[in-house]
């Protein structure tokens, strides 16, 4: 399936009425399809008037009890796909002020219990330092003060214990400079520094490791419910099923091959003691 952003806007509401229009085609009313799917009328009402978005597996048990053709089903399973597929534009972050995306963050964060961030390019803002936070922002075409100051505050959830943290970097991510050399010996100590809490784990691909699946985008994956992706002109996020489990899979890929605790802290001294020289 091709994703444009521009579909995504449309997609629930298209939806909603293309399954609406099948159960109309088809003759039946709400009550009778509802008991097919074992719906409660309501939530297929709340369905068709899209005021609830329907999982994959609603609307497959929908197109199964309407006996929908196969061209039919796989339109409506793309539809649905996208319905739960949100893009979450820069510009329209920038208009906003970043320091809401923190928030918004803050709030995903604190929700989830098991969180699994995939860093091919850069470190994250949870596992940096001031001052690598102020030079990744510098691009920014707006203040910000209070986005780093939030950047910061965030950090405070690593220190919660009912958590569960793994950050997995290639060694471009770890070595990008992204400050001058000195400061990034000082984001390297960090991130060792960080690898000692015993529920987060930080583990690095270092440059020459064979891996079948080039690094393409960053993303992360809270819990087994959403997935966000990183690009250069904002964001995508993903709760469809199929979505988070391709996403979670090509994460286990990478950590397969990723180097913890002690490996991991003596490749970043290395690469620190270099940055210092």
């Amino acid at each position: 399936m091709t994703l444009d952003p521009s579909q995504l806007g449309r997609s629930k509401g298209d939806l909603a009425e293309t399954l609406r229009s099948m159960r109309e085609r088809a003759g039946r009313t709400q009550v009778w399809l509802a008991r097919r799917c074992h719906f409660s009328q309501t939530k297929l009402s709340n369905i068709e008037t899209g005021r609830a978005t329907p999982g994959l597996v609603d609307v497959e048990l929908i197109l199964r009890a309407l006996e929908a053709p196969p061209e039919l089903v796989m339109e409506t399973t793309a539809l649905a796909r996208l319905a739960h597929t949100e893009w979450q534009g820069k510009r329209a972050s920038w208009r906003r002020g970043l320091e809401k995306r923190q928030a918004e963050l803050a709030g995903l964060e604190g929700e989830a219990t098991v969180l699994r961030y995939f860093l091919p390019a850069m470190v994250t803002g949870l596992l940096a330092t001031p001052d690598y936070i102020r030079a990744s922002l510098s691009h920014s075409p707006v203040d910000t003060t209070k986005t780093v100051a939030r950047k910061l505050d965030r950090q405070a959830v690593l220190y919660d214990t009912t958590k569960r943290f793994t950050f997995l970097l290639t060694e471009q991510a770890v070595r990008w400079a992204v400050v001058p050399r000195m400061a990034m010996a000082v984001q390297m100590d960090h991130l060792a520094s960080i690898s000692h809490l015993p529920h987060v784990r930080i583990g690095i691909v270092p440059t020459g490791t064979v891996v079948s699946r080039g690094p393409l985008n960053t993303f992360t994956v809270y819990d087994q419910r959403l997935a966000t992706v990183e690009t250069f002109t904002g964001r995508v996020v993903f709760q469809d099923a199929r979505d988070i489990a391709e996403h979670l899979e090509v994460f286990h890929l990478y950590e397969r091959h990723a180097l913890f605790g002690e490996e991991a802290r003596t490749l970043l001294a290395e690469w620190a003691a270099a940055c210092r020289k």
